[in-house]
């Protein structure tokens, strides 16, 4: 008499344990899923930006080789006036030499950004002290510096992909852990339907195992706030 009634208040115990853990399970549940969710909008966001960021970066990029190309047609054309100013210079064509200074005048003052006359500057400077032609080009850093932006804006949009990618990998995590906690609820919700204690300690262990398993998983994945 008395191993039967112990043998109901455990099995009564055990229900219980099974009553709490599946309310646990399910709300883990829910909280697994909605983070999911969370993940995958964040990562459609990213991949958003990401493509955005890198429309911006490609089209600066194309700005970039527009204005490098301007810059060195108006380069090669002051360059080309520089040698017939020497030729006018060594024939003494005083009105030749006046009208090619006056061309060349004209092109610095009113086509030539800042960025281009330094670099120009440096390379009359360059050639003067090496006595040979040097082009403003050859300058370090000055070719690489027409696409900065674009460089900027391509190097952003990697971040925002890779930022993305890591939201995907987070939302599909969760996607295990919410798999691993409808098992959990499934073996759980089987367990009455045991009559043999032996039968419902087994599937309440494994069920346990499951849960904080899940769980400790969960909780490594970061957390995302709407």
């Amino acid at each position: 008499m008395s191993d039967g009634k112990t043998g109901k208040t455990r099995a009564e115990f055990i229900e219980f344990i099974v009553v709490i853990l599946l309310g646990i399970t399910a709300v883990a549940t829910a909280w697994s899923a909605w983070q999911g969710g969370l993940h995958g909008s964040q990562m459609d966001q990213k991949y958003t930006k990401s493509n955005n960021l890198a429309s911006e970066g490609n089209s600066e990029y194309n700005a970039g080789i527009q204005t490098l190309t301007q810059d060195m047609m108006l380069y090669n054309e002051i360059n080309s006036l520089m040698i017939d100013q020497l030729f006018a210079e060594s024939k003494g064509d005083k009105d030749e030499l006046e009208k090619i200074e006056w061309k060349i005048d004209e092109l610095v003052s009113g086509n030539m950004s800042a960025e281009l006359g330094e670099a120009f500057d440096w390379a009359m400077a360059e050639t003067e002290r090496i006595g040979g032609s040097v082009s403003p080009f050859d300058k370090e850093g000055f070719v690489e510096s027409y696409f900065e932006t674009a460089n900027e804006l391509l190097a952003a949009s990697e971040e925002m992909l890779e930022a993305g990618n890591a939201n995907n990998t987070h939302g599909d995590n969760q996607g295990l852990v919410s798999v691993i906690y409808a098992v959990v609820l499934f073996l759980l919700g089987i367990s009455s339907s045991f009559n043999g204690l032996r039968e419902k300690y087994i599937l309440l262990v494994v069920s346990c195992v499951g849960f904080v398993g899940a769980t400790v998983f969960m909780l490594t994945i970061p957390i995302v706030l709407p």
